[in-house]
């Protein structure tokens, strides 16, 4: 960065301080850790008794954040510390299934909000009667991809219905999508904007609602996949367009990676179609309540906990199984 023709090329000096900066938070905070330790083993050499209660509260946090550095260090693939899209779809099921990807919704802006993590709705359809037929949300932060991974697939929740007169149990399902934000110059991604027909329209709420007089909605068709991807937010259309390209990136990217899984699984003799099947996790709340991970075998007994955005404990126990690598 000290070199003389280093902003001759502005978007490569760009990308490269963006990464410097990224890497210097990283050791900063390495160093102030180790600072951390270092000022707790002077506190025990000193062997004084009454510090016996600080000091024992400081170890038992030193050693939860070594944990906690130590599995981040397992989060190894290519996007894994990078920023996440995440994708809900409602499934069989109707109005309950909606309420449901509502829930998953709010379970999952919990997470985020909870881990500090910046979060934006790009895309949002309500259902008719209640909750929402989809969502796309861009989660920003350390990692967020890398611990996202553990939630694709089609999620489950057998409850008491409260759309049933009758209010009998039903079970509802939602298909949880994650895919990693891809840079615009990315190399993986070869994306030819003559391939992209764009559409723009009025963004609406609920019932039909006009949210803008303006055109600011966009819908991106990529003509060769036939992938569809719609943005709409108050923002304007110049932003919601980029946006949308940015999902369109990343579902290309997925379909790549996925097709690339299909080959090397055909050579290995045991590819499975990709399709919506047995669900990755049940979320029960009647006749009594638990939410278990069928990957791992995993359970909580406080599904309430798990649906106010308590998922760090299910995420891990995936990743921990061979799956963060």
């Amino acid at each position: 960065m000290h070199a003389p023709d280093f902003w001759n090329d502005p978007q490569t000096a760009q990308k490269a301080s963006k990464t410097a900066a990224s890497l210097r938070a990283e050791l900063d905070d390495w160093r102030g850790f180790s600072r951390r330790v270092q000022e707790a083993g002077e506190l025990a050499a000193l062997m004084d008794e009454s510090l016996r209660e600080e000091l024992t509260a400081e170890v038992n946090a030193i050693a939860a954040e070594v944990e906690k550095r130590s599995f981040a260090a397992l989060l190894s693939g290519a996007h894994d510390s990078g920023n996440a899209l995440l994708a809900i779809h409602a499934g069989a099921g109707g109005t309950d299934s909606q309420d449901w990807a509502e829930m998953l919704e709010r379970m999952y802006l919990r997470w985020a909000e909870q881990r500090g993590f910046e979060t934006e709705i790009l895309d949002r359809t309500a259902g008719e009667e209640a909750g929402l037929k989809s969502v796309t949300i861009a989660i920003n932060g350390n990692y967020a991809y890398g611990y996202l991974r553990s939630e694709k697939g089609v999620h489950r929740l057998v409850r008491l219905s409260p759309f049933d007169a009758a209010h009998r149990r039903h079970t509802s399902f939602a298909l949880i999508e994650i895919l990693p934000q891809v840079a615009t110059d990315s190399q993986e991604v070869n994306l030819n904007l003559a391939d992209v027909e764009i559409e723009v329209y009025r963004s609406s709420g609920a019932g039909g609602q006009n949210v803008q007089k303006n055109a600011t909605a966009v819908r991106v068709r990529h003509l060769p996949t036939g992938i569809v991807v719609t943005c709409q937010n108050e923002r304007s259309q110049t932003q919601n367009r980029e946006f949308a390209l940015g999902v369109l990136r990343a579902r290309l990217l997925q379909l790549q990676q996925a097709q690339q899984e299909a080959e090397i699984a055909i050579l290995r003799g045991d590819y499975t179609k990709a399709e919506w099947g047995s669900q990755i996790r049940s979320y029960v709340l009647h006749p009594y309540q638990m939410v278990k991970d069928h990957r791992t075998g995993f359970e909580v007994g406080n599904a309430q906990s798990v649906l106010e955005g308590d998922l760090d404990d299910l995420m891990e126990s995936w990743l921990r199984e061979g799956n963060a690598a």
